[in-house]
């Protein structure tokens, strides 16, 4: 049985933080019920088109959910959105604007005193509860804007330019955290027979993934500078080239590899001793010289050269893949992280979730907007007239 068969939850949301978080419930077997816009839907939906004409952002985060459309601000809706809570729900999640939860009835404390077991997760930018709300609470928060806000831009990219993660780091960070916490509560739950309330912010879920760099500007010294793909605090760590155009990643952790780099890897075993370098924090203020050094030593190898070197020293190395090698990662293929999932416009592949159980994850379809709604509306127990007069007044 997969460890979260049982456990329902409904969710309110769009975009990515609490997608990706009640997908992953959804890996381990809970039952997701998405609520969404009718005719719209998330807009996630629309971002883009670059899988078979449905969207990257949407396919990656909604598998093995149900769709139910429900305009919530609809008097009819929002009476088969509470019946839906206080007869399925074990937990709600949501990331609506800061205040728009309570206001459709959802708060916690509200529900709570109906059900004491339910569990509320409430994902937002700056944090949404009520007792602490701090002068960014009702601040618009994407993405972006979240990492810059988190100081992570700042330390992000080349020393001309500051740069943003590709990936969308704040919303998974959130995702992450409102993931972790639910488990934990749903855990405490079956100890305690209670609910409680979780609150997410994806500045504070992003200040904590900030780590050393924080440390590293304590009591108002300098922030580690922006160094590109080198690591700002370590060296050598990043990106070297090649004599045959191509680039190699390497990493040294210590002085016994940094000795063995020398004799093994640059073939100058007198360099261990040099006192510019005989310390990581000596070679880090003297990157300018020994990236030269290194550069000057690989130019007349391949990269291919390079790291058999590396891997005769025992010296971390890897190779900078586009996304098209990543799709056909050796490591990947013959762990058989690959599988796939069924959506609106055929089968798409889908990298299984890290980590392994007894039964594995699962891989349902990715729903098609307001799949199952007259399925959930009949298990409330609504009939056929019924819904048919929900949908003529556009409540779903």
């Amino acid at each position: 049985m997969q460890p979260l068969k049982g456990i329902t939850v409904v969710t309110l949301e769009h975009a990515i933080a609490a997608p990706f978080a009640t997908r992953q419930l959804a890996d381990l077997g809970a039952r997701v019920i998405k609520i969404e816009r009718p005719g719209s839907g998330d807009f996630a939906r629309g971002y883009d088109e670059r899988v078979r004409g449905l969207a990257s952002h949407f396919v990656w985060t909604n598998r093995s959910k149900e769709s139910l459309t429900l305009d919530v601000k609809h008097p009819e809706a929002a009476r088969v959105l509470e019946r839906l809570v206080m007869e399925k729900a074990d937990v709600v999640v949501q990331n609506l604007a800061p205040g728009a939860a309570a206001r459709l009835g959802l708060g916690f404390d509200r529900l709570s005193r109906a059900k004491p077991g339910l569990i509320t997760c409430d994902i937002s930018g700056y944090g949404d509860d009520p007792e602490r709300p701090g002068p960014y609470r009702d601040k618009k928060a994407y993405d972006l804007l979240i990492q810059s806000e988190a100081g992570f831009v700042s330390v992000t990219g080349t020393p001309e330019e500051p740069c943003k993660a590709g990936p969308s780091i704040a919303d998974i960070a959130a995702g992450m955290y409102a993931y972790s916490n639910i488990l934990a509560a749903l855990l405490q739950r079956g100890q305690t027979g209670r609910g409680q309330r979780i609150d997410i912010s994806m500045l504070e879920s992003l200040a904590e993934w900030n780590s050393y760099p924080l440390y590293y500007a304590f009591e108002g010294a300098e922030p580690p500078p922006r160094t590109g793909a080198s690591h700002a605090t370590i060296y050598p760590y990043g990106p070297f080239p090649a004599g045959d155009g191509t680039t190699v990643m390497l990493g040294l952790q210590n002085e016994r590899e940094w000795a063995s780099f020398c004799d093994k890897v640059l073939q100058q075993p007198e360099l261990a001793k040099d006192p510019r370098f005989t310390a990581n924090f000596k070679r880090v203020a003297q990157r300018a010289a020994l990236r030269e050094i290194i550069v000057e030593a690989f130019a007349s190898l391949s990269g291919r050269q390079v790291v058999e070197r590396l891997e005769l020293a025992q010296i971390a190395n890897a190779q900078v893949n586009t996304m098209k090698e990543v799709w056909a990662h050796p490591q990947l293929q013959a762990r058989g992280r690959w599988s796939e999932v069924a959506t609106a416009k055929g089968p798409v592949p889908a990298m299984l979730p890290p980590g392994t159980w007894d039964t594995g994850p699962r891989m349902d379809p990715v729903p098609a907007l307001g799949e199952h709604t007259e399925a959930i509306l009949a298990e409330l127990g609504y009939g056929d007239a019924e819904i048919a007069a929900l949908r003529a007044s556009n409540a779903v």
